[in-house]
């Protein structure tokens, strides 16, 4: 993979989220440099040094990291993880608050140490936060963008793949609209291979229907619930999906991905960040204005919006 000459990524937070970013990094060589930046420095200081001792074996052979805010500069890009976790039982808006006032402090500090970087936002409720972080910042909406749905439609394709008995790569559908629970996938356009999802012939010799896609739907919106339910955190997944969208940046890539930045005049959408299919590349992130929805996808966007505004205006009270 070829990325910007001496490339750099900045992850910030060394919990269980952000310490799995930077493993996937190093390990994917996502970043020519990869750093991990945390306030608790004993904690991130312990990461770094367990990161270092495996750089024999991985892909980039640079980790530094620290409490110090220095460590973020010279960064390409940003990713942002830190905040309090998703508890079992919690929904990611329910995170708002303690979160939205973690981002509002940090995000002036992150921008003058790094500030022609390209920001990531990771951090549950990642939509609500990226609208704030952007308000916050000023900076153009394809600049600061959360990672959005590119792990909710990693989990459907590795579903549909599962089903269809085909590689999850060759499975094309996506989970668009918030980033929880009202979610929903763009059935208009998935095909497994070039096949319409509801033609393709599965190994058992049938077809999937419409009420099994709405079952796989609904498991797929609440499969975080049950990764937390049983071990406390989702990580792995969200580590792999963050470090590819940060080689989409690095590599200038011009890779179809659902994220999700602060959407202008989109279908009648405006001023809420929604992931829709858009463009990642070094510039940041283009959604793609001629994605077409069916009049019941359109309505589920826009009750997506709805959702999301409502919460990101009782922050702003």
């Amino acid at each position: 993979m070829t990325v910007i000459e001496n490339s750099k990524v900045t992850v910030v937070g060394a919990g269980s989220v952000g310490s799995s970013v930077a493993y996937a990094a190093l390990i994917r060589g996502s970043a020519r440099h990869v750093a991990l930046y945390d306030i608790a420095t004993q904690k991130v200081d312990a990461e770094v040094l367990d990161l270092a001792h495996g750089t024999q074996f991985t892909g980039s052979s640079d980790i530094i990291g620290g409490s110090d805010i220095s460590v973020v500069e010279g960064s390409h890009v940003v990713v942002i993880t830190a905040g309090a976790k998703q508890n079992p039982g919690q929904t990611r808006t329910e995170l708002a608050g303690v979160n939205a006032g973690i981002m509002r402090k940090m995000m002036p500090q992150l921008l003058e140490a790094a500030p022609n970087a390209i920001y990531v936002i990771v951090t549950n409720p990642c939509d609500v936060l990226t609208v704030l972080a952007q308000e916050e910042t000023g900076l153009p909406p394809e600049r600061i963008f959360a990672s959005g749905t590119v792990l909710d439609t990693s989990r459907l394709r590795w579903k549909l793949g599962e089903r269809a008995g085909v590689s999850t790569s060759s499975v094309h559908a996506y989970i668009v609209g918030e980033h929880g629970d009202t979610e929903f996938p763009l059935w208009s356009h998935a095909t497994i291979g070039t096949v319409p999802i509801l033609d393709w012939v599965t190994p058992k010799g049938d077809r999937m229907t419409v009420e099994e896609l709405d079952q796989i739907a609904v498991d797929v919106r609440d499969a975080a619930y049950k990764v937390i339910q049983g071990k406390g955190a989702t990580n792995y997944a969200i580590g792999l999906s963050s470090a590819r969208i940060v080689e989409a940046i690095l590599g200038d890539q011009n890779a179809v991905l659902p994220v999700s930045p602060v959407l202008h005049d989109y279908h009648g959408v405006d001023g809420v960040a929604l992931s829709v299919p858009s463009i990642v590349n070094a510039k940041g992130a283009h959604p793609i204005g001629q994605t077409t929805f069916s009049e019941q996808e359109l309505a589920l966007l826009h009750r997506s919006a709805d959702a999301l505004r409502d919460v990101a205006a009782s922050l702003r009270g």
